[in-house]
């Protein structure tokens, strides 16, 4: 799995937070983002980097499965909106936590740009879809049920 250092984060705040819905919705965006880029990839078939050209050297173990779009990205992007949602003020550590990890994973030679900006959509469209399917609703809205 992806998204272990989202999973970790997502405990700690549910817990911090009483929200025990929050690490379900991070556990499970992670999951269907996952299961997404796997199946693109095999679809796509785009060769990585490192298959393709010999310099420079990745930097770490070059996965064999395609490149397009990147797995890590995915996860990533899709945590961290699912997180936006529940603490909006923190969007911009969340996102560039994503992008970060996004941008790490040209830095060590196992993807493109373009697998990484394929990562970020696919991994915001899972967040969103999920959030449709469970109405999330930010407490800092304080939206209130009547009667």
């Amino acid at each position: 799995m992806y998204g272990a250092v989202w999973i970790a984060l997502a405990l700690v705040l549910a817990i911090v937070w009483r929200r025990p819905w929050l690490f379900v919705l991070v556990a499970g965006a992670d999951a269907v983002a996952d299961l997404l880029a796997g199946g693109l990839k095999v679809v796509t078939d785009v060769e990585r980097p490192a298959y393709r050209y010999a310099e420079p050297r990745p930097l770490v173990h070059v996965p064999h499965d395609g490149s397009f779009p990147s797995g890590h990205t995915s996860t990533s992007f899709a945590c961290a909106t699912i997180l936006t949602l529940a603490f909006p003020r923190a969007a911009p550590g969340f996102f560039l936590l994503a992008l970060a990890i996004g941008f790490s994973r040209i830095y060590v030679g196992v993807h493109y740009p373009l697998d990484i900006i394929g990562g970020a959509v696919l991994g915001i469209a899972v967040a969103t879809a999920l959030r449709r399917l469970v109405a999330i609703r930010p407490r800092s809205q304080g939206v209130t049920r009547s009667s």
